[in-house]
C-alpha cells in the first residue's frame, strides 16, 4: 500500500506529534552496550541478513552523546553498573533502553552478589527482550515495538501528563506495606 493510495485527493493531514514521532522513530541511533554472549546476537542483527539500516539504525554510536537508544546485551556486573549509568546519563533526551537477554532483564542464572539482578535497577527499561541468547529476529521485533512506542509518544505538556499517568498507574501496581501484604 503506497502513499498515493492513502492520498486520493492529493492532500495529507497530520499533526505535529505524528510528524515528530515519525522522524524520531526513523532515526534511532543505538549505543550498543554488549557485555556477554547476547552481544554476538546483537552484532548479527546488523549484518546484511537482518540489516538494522532498514529502520534508520545503521549508525551504531560509539559515543553516548549522539545516541538515543541503549541496547544492554548481557549480564551487568556490579563494577560495570556505574559505567552503564554514566553512559545513560550522557545520552540525549529522549532516550530509550532495551534490556536484551534474560541476564540483562533479571540477572539470569547468575543469582549472586557480583551480577546486577536486572538492569532496571540502574536505568529505566522500555523493552524487555527475553531469551538466552535472543535471536537477531527477536531484537528486530523489539526494535519495531519500540518504534511504535516512540511514534505514539506525546510532546510538550501532553508528555508531562502522560508520564504522570504512567507513574501513577505503576504506583498503584506496587504492593504497599499495611495494605494486606504479608512479610
Amino acid at each position: 500500500m503506497g502513499l498515493e493510495e492513502k492520498l486520493p485527493s492529493g492532500f495529507l493531514l497530520t499533526t505535529v506529534e505524528q510528524v515528530a514521532g515519525w522522524a524520531r522513530k526513523s532515526s534511532v541511533w543505538p549505543a550498543t552496550f554488549g557485555l556477554a554472549c547476547c552481544a554476538i546476537e546483537m552484532m548479527a542483527a546488523g549484518d546484511p541478513r537482518h540489516d538494522f539500516s532498514r529502520w534508520g539504525m545503521e549508525r551504531a554510536s560509539a559515543t553516548p552523546r549522539q545516541a538515543d537508544l541503549m541496547i544492554v546485551a548481557g549480564r551487568v556486573s556490579q563494577k560495570m553498573a556505574p559505567v552503564l549509568r554514566q553512559i545513560y546519563d550522557q545520552m540525549t533526551e529522549p532516550k530509550w533502553v532495551i534490556a536484551m537477554g534474560v541476564c540483562a532483564s533479571s540477572g539470569g542464572m547468575f543469582n549472586n552478589y557480583a551480577i546486577v539482578q536486572g538492569v532496571d535497577h540502574i536505568v529505566p527499561v522500555d523493552i524487555y527482550l527475553p531469551g538466552c541468547p535472543p535471536r537477531p529476529e527477536m531484537l528486530l521485533d523489539a526494535i519495531l515495538k519500540l518504534h511504535d512506542k516512540i511514534q505514539n509518544t506525546k510532546l510538550g505538556p501532553q508528555r508531562a501528563k502522560q508520564i504522570a499517568e504512567l507513574e501513577e498507574s505503576r504506583r498503584r501496581q506496587l504492593p504497599l506495606l499495611g495494605q494486606g501484604t504479608v512479610l
